[in-house]
């Protein structure tokens, strides 16, 4: 069996970034952040907190983006909204 880091990185990250599993997702990390039962024991000095360290970094990371994301997105609307109302050139005709 070939164990590859980068295909496990890559199964989180499409995980956290698509909306119907993201909650799902995040509540499981954060279940095996305090839960004592670890893929690498956590009485064990150092090699422990390996396995945590890396969740904990994936999560924060791939939160971060995705609010990022979210505010540029929402920021470009609201300039749009607001461009969209201003230099508008309203021709008014007399009534005859």
């Amino acid at each position: 069996m070939n164990f590859n880091i980068n295909a496990l990185h890559n199964w989180y990250r499409s995980l956290l970034q698509n909306p119907k599993y993201r909650w799902w997702a995040i509540v499981a990390s954060v279940v095996y952040l305090v839960s004592p039962i670890d893929l690498i024991p956590d009485f064990l000095p150092f090699a422990g907190l390996i396995d945590d360290t890396l969740i904990i970094s994936l999560l924060v990371s791939e939160v971060a983006q995705i609010a990022k994301a979210k505010l540029q997105s929402k920021s470009t609307r609201s300039t749009v909204d607001k461009n969209d109302s201003v230099g508008q050139v309203i021709d008014i005709q007399p009534i005859q």
